[in-house]
């Protein structure tokens, strides 16, 4: 009887199994889904993984301190078409940039990944370094090596016109070959010079670029000045739609992070502080740019410097504080931005200046909303809250506070809002200010604020 029970149970248990052996023999369907599309710029679907390495001092994929190290492991990635390059803790001695590739993101460690500009070497131009070049001749050459950046410029070649290259050759004792054609005369006569200075990171001409949780440590008192216009410490030129999130700046020879005419540009929960000059330098057409909880610190001019043609922005819940001239300052162009929720105090100057324009550059159709500008200005150079100066029209200032907190014989934001006699229509609303002259409006009657 027992044998029998057992064959019926077998039985029972191999007709429930057989549907299951018959399902699991049916072909795999892996056909394309219904949501599966292409890739606008490629033939394929986007992937669940793509490349990714690490680099570092220890226990990573490539070992090593310096920028070397960094760049092989950004060129890797970016020959892959692109993918992620973690960077370990510790310090890393830059002697050239970081070049960022398209499509590559570069993390770090939050506060332990720290990119440290190396001591920079100046020289003067032995011979003119004519518009094209592709090398130079130094009368000090020590300190000039291959491999590391080079910047050229002479008392009438600043700005855009400085050369940034790399120094890829030597002829002799003197004579460096560099990699991109000198941007300008550099002359002699008007005190050309070189210097081993650089941005420490830097995205030219890509785009799909993100930095994340990266200190750079700008090494201000060993390096020569590099204006904003060709370096920072972050820096950024025509790098549309890059992203800088959780990165601190600090101690460079210039500015703190700037990004010039692009396009989309997002930088979000950074620190830029200590910089000999701009704290975070939107400028030359970028357009829509979002500057979003950042601070701004000890930075030798501005905390955020709106350059020309900055249109279309956001900046908001920022703090800009104990910057050596204004916290905010906007000016050639620059319309059509909101700057909401951000806090502006004791910075040197006005807390927010609109710079001296003509109608035609004026930085018309600006808002800001819902900012407190407190304790702005020295006892050597009292100021304003907001100062608005040119022909700029359509400024709107909604429900902010502007006030001094310090008590009654240290105050010197003796003006909440200080409009010039040139100025176009603004509009003041809802607003809070506690100064000694809450408004001085000097237009003629025509022209007042509604």
């Amino acid at each position: 009887m027992l044998r029998l029970l057992t064959a019926s149970l077998l039985a029972a248990v191999a007709l429930v199994r057989a549907p299951l052996a018959a399902e699991s023999q049916l072909p795999l369907d892996l056909s394309p889904r219904p949501d599966e599309q292409q890739l606008p710029r490629a033939m394929r679907a986007p992937v669940d993984e793509g490349p990714r390495i690490s680099v570092g001092r220890a226990n990573a994929d490539l070992i090593g301190a310096d920028n070397r190290a960094l760049q092989a492991a950004v060129d890797y990635i970016a020959q892959l078409g692109g993918g992620t390059v973690e960077i370990g803790p510790g310090e890393f001695v830059m002697h050239d940039s970081l070049h960022l590739r398209a499509n590559v993101i570069v993390r770090g460690q939050k506060d332990k990944t720290i990119l440290r500009k190396a001591p920079g070497h100046v020289s003067a131009l032995a011979l003119d370094g004519d518009y094209g070049e592709e090398q130079i001749t130094l009368v000090e050459p020590a300190g000039f090596v291959v491999g590391a950046g080079v910047a050229i410029w002479d008392s009438r070649s600043g700005g855009f016109h400085t050369t940034v290259a790399r120094i890829i050759g030597r002829r002799g004792a003197h004579t460096f070959a560099i990699s991109v054609p000198l941007q300008s005369d550099c002359m002699v006569a008007n005190k050309a010079q070189a210097a081993t200075v650089f941005p420490v990171v830097s995205a030219c001409n890509v785009e799909g670029v993100r930095i994340e949780d990266l200190t750079v440590d700008g090494n201000r008192a060993e390096n020569a000045a590099l204006n904003g216009c060709r370096g920072a410490g972050i820096y950024l030129f025509r790098a549309h739609g890059a992203v800088i999130r959780g990165c601190t700046v600090r101690r460079f020879n210039g500015d703190g992070i700037s990004f010039q005419a692009c396009n989309d540009v997002t930088v979000e929960h950074c620190v830029s502080e200590d910089n000999a000059a701009l704290g975070i330098h939107p400028g030359s057409g970028s357009q829509r740019p979002v500057v979003r909880n950042c601070t701004a610190r000890g930075n030798g001019t501005d905390g955020l410097f709106l350059c020309w043609r900055v249109r279309h922005g956001l900046f908001e819940e920022n703090l800009l504080e104990n910057n050596g001239q204004f916290g905010i300052s906007i000016g050639h162009k620059d319309s059509d931005n909101l700057l909401r929720r951000n806090t502006v105090r004791r910075n040197r100057s006005a807390g927010v200046f609109f710079r001296n324009e003509t109608v035609g550059m004026g930085p018309h159709r600006n808002r800001l909303e819902d900012n407190l500008i407190e304790d702005n200005g020295t006892s050597k150079t009292p100021a304003a809250g907001i100062r608005i100066r040119g022909e700029a029209y359509g400024l709107v200032f909604k429900n902010n506070i502007i006030r001094d907190t310090r008590p009654e014989p240290s105050r010197t934001q003796t003006v909440g809002v200080l409009i010039e006699e040139t100025v176009g229509e603004v509009v003041l609303d809802g607003n809070a200010i506690e100064a000694a002259a809450p408004v001085e409006d000097r237009r003629k009657s025509a022209g007042k604020s509604k």
